[in-house]
Protein backbone atom coordinates (compact mmCIF):
# COMPACT_ATOMS: atom_id res chain seq x y z
CA UNK A 1 0.00 0.00 0.00
CA UNK A 2 2.97 2.58 0.81
CA UNK A 3 4.73 1.57 -1.88
CA UNK A 4 1.55 2.23 -4.50
CA UNK A 5 1.14 5.41 -2.60
CA UNK A 6 4.87 6.74 -3.11
CA UNK A 7 4.81 5.77 -6.97
CA UNK A 8 1.02 7.97 -6.80
CA UNK A 9 2.62 10.90 -5.44
CA UNK A 10 5.93 10.55 -7.94
CA UNK A 11 3.26 10.42 -10.87
CA UNK A 12 1.33 13.25 -10.05
CA UNK A 13 4.60 15.02 -9.32
CA UNK A 14 6.06 13.97 -12.71
CA UNK A 15 2.93 15.25 -14.29
CA UNK A 16 2.65 18.63 -12.47
CA UNK A 17 6.15 18.77 -13.19
CA UNK A 18 5.71 18.22 -17.15
CA UNK A 19 2.81 20.29 -17.30
CA UNK A 20 4.45 23.46 -15.86
CA UNK A 21 7.28 23.23 -18.60
CA UNK A 22 4.63 22.19 -21.01
CA UNK A 23 3.01 25.87 -20.37
CA UNK A 24 6.20 28.07 -20.19
CA UNK A 25 8.36 26.43 -22.70
CA UNK A 26 9.05 28.49 -25.75
CA UNK A 27 6.99 31.55 -23.69
CA UNK A 28 8.91 34.93 -23.06
CA UNK A 29 11.60 36.78 -24.95
CA UNK A 30 15.54 37.17 -24.64
CA UNK A 31 17.49 39.43 -25.13
CA UNK A 32 21.08 39.10 -25.27
CA UNK A 33 23.68 42.01 -25.72
CA UNK A 34 27.57 42.66 -25.94
CA UNK A 35 27.98 46.14 -24.46
CA UNK A 36 31.91 47.62 -25.55
CA UNK A 37 33.86 49.81 -23.54
CA UNK A 38 31.78 48.98 -20.48
CA UNK A 39 33.61 50.41 -18.10
CA UNK A 40 32.40 50.95 -14.58
CA UNK A 41 29.03 50.05 -15.94
CA UNK A 42 28.21 46.85 -14.45
CA UNK A 43 24.24 46.12 -14.59
CA UNK A 44 21.67 46.05 -17.89
CA UNK A 45 17.98 46.61 -16.80
CA UNK A 46 14.58 45.62 -18.84
CA UNK A 47 11.52 48.05 -18.47
CA UNK A 48 8.40 47.84 -19.87
CA UNK A 49 6.21 50.76 -21.11
CA UNK A 50 2.46 50.55 -20.06
CA UNK A 51 0.56 53.90 -20.00
CA UNK A 52 3.41 55.78 -19.81
CA UNK A 53 4.58 54.32 -16.77
CA UNK A 54 7.75 52.04 -16.76
CA UNK A 55 7.92 49.00 -14.87
CA UNK A 56 10.89 46.57 -14.13
CA UNK A 57 10.91 43.18 -16.01
CA UNK A 58 14.49 42.06 -15.39
CA UNK A 59 18.10 42.70 -14.39
CA UNK A 60 21.29 41.34 -15.52
CA UNK A 61 25.03 41.54 -14.43
CA UNK A 62 27.19 42.69 -17.29
CA UNK A 63 30.34 40.00 -17.29
CA UNK A 64 33.78 41.18 -17.83
CA UNK A 65 33.70 40.44 -21.85
CA UNK A 66 30.52 43.09 -21.88
CA UNK A 67 27.88 40.10 -22.22
CA UNK A 68 24.15 40.11 -21.09
CA UNK A 69 21.09 38.41 -21.14
CA UNK A 70 17.82 39.54 -19.82
CA UNK A 71 14.48 38.09 -20.08
CA UNK A 72 10.97 39.20 -20.35
CA UNK A 73 7.61 38.03 -21.39
CA UNK A 74 4.59 39.72 -23.30
CA UNK A 75 1.66 38.00 -25.08
CA UNK A 76 1.92 41.11 -27.44
CA UNK A 77 4.17 42.97 -29.34
CA UNK A 78 4.88 45.57 -26.87
CA UNK A 79 7.74 48.52 -26.05
CA UNK A 80 10.43 47.80 -24.03
CA UNK A 81 13.72 50.04 -22.42
CA UNK A 82 16.71 48.79 -22.06
CA UNK A 83 18.91 50.52 -19.37
CA UNK A 84 22.96 50.34 -19.21
CA UNK A 85 24.29 52.96 -17.14
CA UNK A 86 22.76 56.53 -18.16
CA UNK A 87 21.46 55.15 -21.61
CA UNK A 88 18.39 53.87 -22.66
CA UNK A 89 17.57 52.46 -25.99
CA UNK A 90 13.69 51.46 -26.82
CA UNK A 91 12.88 47.94 -28.55
CA UNK A 92 9.81 46.05 -29.45
CA UNK A 93 9.28 42.43 -28.49
CA UNK A 94 6.58 39.87 -27.87
CA UNK A 95 6.68 35.97 -26.56
CA UNK A 96 9.33 33.65 -28.97
CA UNK A 97 11.48 36.58 -30.03
CA UNK A 98 15.80 36.06 -29.43
CA UNK A 99 16.59 39.75 -29.47
CA UNK A 100 20.52 40.44 -30.35
CA UNK A 101 21.44 44.13 -28.97
CA UNK A 102 24.78 45.54 -29.30
CA UNK A 103 26.18 49.46 -28.24
CA UNK A 104 29.52 51.20 -27.03
CA UNK A 105 29.76 52.94 -23.91
CA UNK A 106 31.18 56.27 -24.59
CA UNK A 107 30.45 60.31 -23.65
CA UNK A 108 27.67 62.00 -26.14
CA UNK A 109 27.22 58.39 -27.81
CA UNK A 110 24.67 56.42 -27.60
CA UNK A 111 24.63 54.50 -31.14
CA UNK A 112 23.39 50.68 -31.04
CA UNK A 113 22.31 47.87 -33.17
CA UNK A 114 19.38 45.41 -32.30
CA UNK A 115 18.50 42.71 -34.18
CA UNK A 116 15.61 40.04 -33.74
CA UNK A 117 13.24 43.10 -33.14
CA UNK A 118 10.06 43.98 -34.48
CA UNK A 119 10.23 47.30 -36.70
CA UNK A 120 13.29 48.20 -35.48
CA UNK A 121 14.06 50.71 -37.95
CA UNK A 122 10.83 52.16 -37.80
CA UNK A 123 11.22 52.19 -33.77
CA UNK A 124 15.14 54.00 -34.15
CA UNK A 125 13.76 56.57 -36.85
CA UNK A 126 11.09 57.68 -34.78
CA UNK A 127 13.43 57.67 -31.81
CA UNK A 128 15.71 60.04 -33.62
CA UNK A 129 13.11 62.37 -34.77
CA UNK A 130 11.68 63.00 -30.71
CA UNK A 131 15.54 63.53 -30.03
CA UNK A 132 16.61 66.05 -32.20
CA UNK A 133 13.24 67.90 -31.01
CA UNK A 134 13.60 67.13 -27.64
CA UNK A 135 17.29 68.45 -27.39
CA UNK A 136 15.92 72.07 -29.54
CA UNK A 137 12.99 72.20 -26.90
CA UNK A 138 15.94 71.71 -23.98
CA UNK A 139 18.04 74.33 -25.18
CA UNK A 140 14.93 76.48 -25.74
CA UNK A 141 13.69 76.30 -21.94
CA UNK A 142 17.29 76.84 -20.86
CA UNK A 143 17.66 80.01 -22.63
CA UNK A 144 14.34 81.31 -21.41
CA UNK A 145 15.06 80.52 -17.86
CA UNK A 146 18.73 82.09 -18.05
CA UNK A 147 17.23 85.29 -19.24
CA UNK A 148 13.58 85.01 -16.72
CA UNK A 149 16.81 85.20 -14.18
CA UNK A 150 16.46 89.67 -14.81
CA UNK A 151 13.52 89.55 -17.29
CA UNK A 152 9.67 88.50 -15.25
CA UNK A 153 7.68 90.05 -17.65
CA UNK A 154 5.22 87.76 -19.86
CA UNK A 155 6.66 89.57 -23.21
CA UNK A 156 9.60 86.89 -22.78
CA UNK A 157 7.10 84.29 -21.92
CA UNK A 158 4.96 84.99 -24.89
CA UNK A 159 8.24 84.84 -27.32
CA UNK A 160 9.33 82.01 -26.09
CA UNK A 161 5.68 80.48 -25.94
CA UNK A 162 5.29 80.84 -29.47
CA UNK A 163 9.03 79.50 -30.75
CA UNK A 164 8.02 76.48 -28.63
CA UNK A 165 4.73 76.11 -30.14
CA UNK A 166 6.57 76.42 -33.61
CA UNK A 167 8.90 73.56 -32.51
CA UNK A 168 5.87 71.79 -31.85
CA UNK A 169 3.64 72.48 -35.12
CA UNK A 170 6.55 70.96 -36.89
CA UNK A 171 7.06 68.23 -34.45
CA UNK A 172 3.60 66.73 -34.77
CA UNK A 173 3.51 67.43 -38.75
CA UNK A 174 7.07 65.43 -39.01
CA UNK A 175 5.40 62.86 -36.29
CA UNK A 176 2.10 62.80 -38.65
CA UNK A 177 3.98 61.81 -41.83
CA UNK A 178 6.24 58.95 -39.88
CA UNK A 179 2.67 57.85 -38.84
CA UNK A 180 0.90 58.10 -42.64
CA UNK A 181 4.04 56.22 -43.77
CA UNK A 182 4.01 53.44 -41.46
CA UNK A 183 0.31 53.18 -40.49
CA UNK A 184 0.38 49.49 -39.63
CA UNK A 185 3.34 49.94 -37.34
CA UNK A 186 3.35 49.55 -33.48
CA UNK A 187 6.49 52.39 -33.87
CA UNK A 188 3.60 54.64 -35.24
CA UNK A 189 1.51 53.84 -32.21
CA UNK A 190 4.16 55.12 -29.87
CA UNK A 191 5.04 58.48 -31.98
CA UNK A 192 1.34 59.06 -31.63
CA UNK A 193 1.63 58.93 -28.43
CA UNK A 194 3.68 61.51 -28.41
CA UNK A 195 2.17 64.63 -29.83
CA UNK A 196 -0.74 66.54 -28.11
CA UNK A 197 -4.18 65.34 -29.09
CA UNK A 198 -5.70 68.82 -28.44
CA UNK A 199 -3.92 70.08 -31.36
CA UNK A 200 -3.97 67.11 -33.30
CA UNK A 201 -7.47 65.57 -32.72
CA UNK A 202 -8.84 65.17 -35.96
CA UNK A 203 -5.48 63.04 -37.64
CA UNK A 204 -5.27 61.25 -33.96
CA UNK A 205 -8.91 60.33 -33.78
CA UNK A 206 -9.09 58.92 -38.06
CA UNK A 207 -5.82 57.11 -36.63
CA UNK A 208 -6.77 55.30 -33.97
CA UNK A 209 -10.28 54.13 -35.92
CA UNK A 210 -7.84 52.70 -38.50
CA UNK A 211 -5.44 50.90 -35.83
CA UNK A 212 -8.15 49.61 -33.43
CA UNK A 213 -8.80 45.82 -35.09
CA UNK A 214 -4.88 45.65 -36.21
CA UNK A 215 -3.71 45.56 -32.29
CA UNK A 216 -6.71 44.38 -30.83
CA UNK A 217 -4.53 42.53 -28.17
CA UNK A 218 -2.76 45.27 -26.95
CA UNK A 219 -3.97 47.08 -23.70
CA UNK A 220 -2.11 50.20 -24.42
CA UNK A 221 -3.43 51.31 -27.78
CA UNK A 222 -6.97 49.91 -27.02
CA UNK A 223 -7.00 52.48 -24.16
CA UNK A 224 -5.97 55.34 -26.72
CA UNK A 225 -8.32 53.79 -28.98
CA UNK A 226 -10.90 54.73 -26.26
CA UNK A 227 -9.75 57.99 -25.93
CA UNK A 228 -9.87 58.97 -29.22
CA UNK A 229 -12.76 57.89 -29.86
CA UNK A 230 -14.55 59.86 -26.45
CA UNK A 231 -13.44 62.76 -28.44
CA UNK A 232 -15.06 62.12 -31.86
CA UNK A 233 -18.72 63.32 -30.98
CA UNK A 234 -16.93 66.86 -29.90
CA UNK A 235 -14.29 66.88 -32.91
CA UNK A 236 -14.12 69.72 -36.05
CA UNK A 237 -17.07 68.64 -38.21
CA UNK A 238 -19.38 67.35 -35.65
CA UNK A 239 -22.49 69.55 -34.06
CA UNK A 240 -22.20 70.98 -31.51
CA UNK A 241 -24.04 69.29 -28.17
CA UNK A 242 -26.37 71.49 -26.13
CA UNK A 243 -26.39 72.20 -22.74
CA UNK A 244 -27.70 74.77 -20.27
CA UNK A 245 -25.58 76.51 -17.06
CA UNK A 246 -26.07 78.70 -15.00
CA UNK A 247 -24.80 82.39 -16.13
CA UNK A 248 -22.51 84.35 -14.31
CA UNK A 249 -25.96 86.60 -12.80
CA UNK A 250 -27.72 83.33 -11.96
CA UNK A 251 -29.97 82.75 -15.27
CA UNK A 252 -29.30 80.11 -17.45
CA UNK A 253 -27.12 80.10 -20.31
CA UNK A 254 -28.11 77.63 -23.53
CA UNK A 255 -25.99 77.10 -26.24
CA UNK A 256 -28.73 76.61 -27.97
CA UNK A 257 -29.70 80.06 -27.85
CA UNK A 258 -26.82 81.37 -30.20
CA UNK A 259 -28.21 79.08 -32.64
CA UNK A 260 -28.02 80.39 -36.18
CA UNK A 261 -25.05 82.85 -34.81
CA UNK A 262 -21.47 82.22 -34.99
CA UNK A 263 -20.62 81.17 -31.13
CA UNK A 264 -17.20 80.42 -29.36
CA UNK A 265 -17.23 78.39 -26.52
CA UNK A 266 -14.25 79.26 -24.70
CA UNK A 267 -13.62 77.08 -21.43
CA UNK A 268 -10.49 78.86 -18.58
CA UNK A 269 -10.74 79.60 -14.91
CA UNK A 270 -9.02 82.27 -12.99
CA UNK A 271 -6.56 80.22 -11.44
CA UNK A 272 -5.58 79.38 -15.02
CA UNK A 273 -2.42 81.25 -15.78
CA UNK A 274 -2.22 80.30 -19.37
CA UNK A 275 -5.79 81.19 -19.86
CA UNK A 276 -5.44 84.79 -18.36
CA UNK A 277 -2.48 85.01 -20.32
CA UNK A 278 -4.70 84.67 -23.79
CA UNK A 279 -7.40 86.60 -22.57
CA UNK A 280 -5.98 90.37 -23.95
CA UNK A 281 -5.93 88.34 -27.28
CA UNK A 282 -9.95 87.04 -27.14
CA UNK A 283 -10.78 90.61 -25.83
CA UNK A 284 -8.53 92.28 -29.02
CA UNK A 285 -10.67 89.63 -31.29
CA UNK A 286 -13.68 89.96 -29.76
CA UNK A 287 -13.67 93.75 -30.29
CA UNK A 288 -12.85 93.28 -33.80
CA UNK A 289 -15.54 90.69 -35.10
CA UNK A 290 -18.56 91.44 -32.59
CA UNK A 291 -20.12 93.41 -35.12
CA UNK A 292 -19.45 90.98 -37.52
CA UNK A 293 -20.91 88.62 -36.17
CA UNK A 294 -19.00 86.56 -33.46
CA UNK A 295 -20.27 85.62 -30.15
CA UNK A 296 -18.33 84.17 -27.12
CA UNK A 297 -19.53 81.98 -24.13
CA UNK A 298 -17.16 81.57 -21.14
CA UNK A 299 -17.73 78.54 -19.16
CA UNK A 300 -15.40 78.70 -15.90
CA UNK A 301 -13.67 75.61 -14.11
CA UNK A 302 -13.51 78.01 -11.45
CA UNK A 303 -15.44 76.60 -7.87
CA UNK A 304 -15.35 79.53 -5.89
CA UNK A 305 -17.58 82.22 -7.70
CA UNK A 306 -16.31 85.20 -6.07
CA UNK A 307 -13.01 84.56 -7.48
CA UNK A 308 -14.61 83.56 -11.56
CA UNK A 309 -16.52 86.94 -10.96
CA UNK A 310 -13.30 89.08 -9.77
CA UNK A 311 -10.69 87.23 -12.95
CA UNK A 312 -14.30 88.37 -15.39
CA UNK A 313 -14.21 92.34 -14.19
CA UNK A 314 -10.07 92.61 -14.30
CA UNK A 315 -9.41 91.08 -17.54
CA UNK A 316 -12.49 93.11 -19.32
CA UNK A 317 -14.45 89.78 -20.31
CA UNK A 318 -17.50 91.77 -21.57
CA UNK A 319 -19.23 88.98 -23.41
CA UNK A 320 -21.38 86.20 -21.54
CA UNK A 321 -20.35 83.70 -18.99
CA UNK A 322 -21.86 80.69 -17.53
CA UNK A 323 -20.17 77.59 -14.88
CA UNK A 324 -21.32 74.68 -12.86
CA UNK A 325 -18.51 75.56 -10.57
CA UNK A 326 -17.69 71.99 -10.43
CA UNK A 327 -14.17 72.32 -12.52
CA UNK A 328 -13.18 69.88 -14.72
CA UNK A 329 -15.92 67.97 -13.24
CA UNK A 330 -18.80 69.85 -14.30
CA UNK A 331 -21.47 67.91 -16.86
CA UNK A 332 -20.50 70.58 -19.88
CA UNK A 333 -16.72 69.59 -19.49
CA UNK A 334 -17.42 66.33 -19.21
CA UNK A 335 -19.42 66.53 -22.36
CA UNK A 336 -16.96 68.35 -24.16
CA UNK A 337 -14.33 66.07 -22.99
CA UNK A 338 -11.95 69.14 -21.02
CA UNK A 339 -9.24 67.53 -19.61
CA UNK A 340 -6.37 70.90 -20.27
CA UNK A 341 -7.21 74.67 -20.32
CA UNK A 342 -7.17 76.91 -22.30
CA UNK A 343 -9.88 74.72 -24.77
CA UNK A 344 -12.38 76.45 -27.23
CA UNK A 345 -14.75 75.41 -29.66
CA UNK A 346 -15.68 77.77 -32.62
CA UNK A 347 -19.08 76.69 -33.85
CA UNK A 348 -20.59 77.70 -36.95
CA UNK A 349 -24.37 79.19 -37.73
CA UNK A 350 -25.53 75.80 -38.85
CA UNK A 351 -24.17 74.47 -35.29
CA UNK A 352 -21.18 72.54 -36.43
CA UNK A 353 -18.20 72.81 -34.63
CA UNK A 354 -15.35 74.36 -37.44
CA UNK A 355 -12.40 75.03 -35.28
CA UNK A 356 -10.95 73.83 -31.72
CA UNK A 357 -8.70 74.54 -28.76
CA UNK A 358 -6.83 77.37 -31.24
CA UNK A 359 -5.41 80.50 -29.71
CA UNK A 360 -2.95 83.18 -29.95
CA UNK A 361 -2.19 83.42 -33.60
CA UNK A 362 -4.24 80.65 -34.95
CA UNK A 363 -6.94 82.48 -33.12
CA UNK A 364 -6.24 85.57 -35.32
CA UNK A 365 -6.00 83.99 -38.36
CA UNK A 366 -8.45 81.77 -37.88
CA UNK A 367 -11.57 84.60 -37.53
CA UNK A 368 -9.74 86.94 -40.33
CA UNK A 369 -10.39 84.21 -42.85
CA UNK A 370 -14.08 83.79 -41.56
CA UNK A 371 -15.13 87.06 -40.79
CA UNK A 372 -13.38 88.55 -43.96
CA UNK A 373 -14.87 86.41 -46.66
CA UNK A 374 -15.11 88.51 -49.96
Amino acid sequence: MRNRLILAVIAFLSLYIFSCKSGTEGSGFTVTGQVANAGQTKTAELLKLDSNNLSAVDTADIDASGKFKLEGASAYANLFRLKIGENTYDIIAKDGDNIEFATTIAPDKSDFTVKGSHEEAELKEFNELNKTFGTKNTSLVAEYEARAATDKSDTLLNHYREIFQKNTTEYSKRILSFINKNKNSLAAFFAASSIDPRQNEAELVSYADNIKDKFADNPMVQRFVKQMMALKPVSVGQKAQDFTLPGIDGKNISLSGYKGKYVMIDFWASWCRPCRMENPNIVKQYKLYKSKGLNILGVSLDNDKAKWEEAVKADGLTWAHASSLQGFDGPVERMYQISAIPSNFIIDPQGVIIAKNITGNQLEEFLKKTFNKP
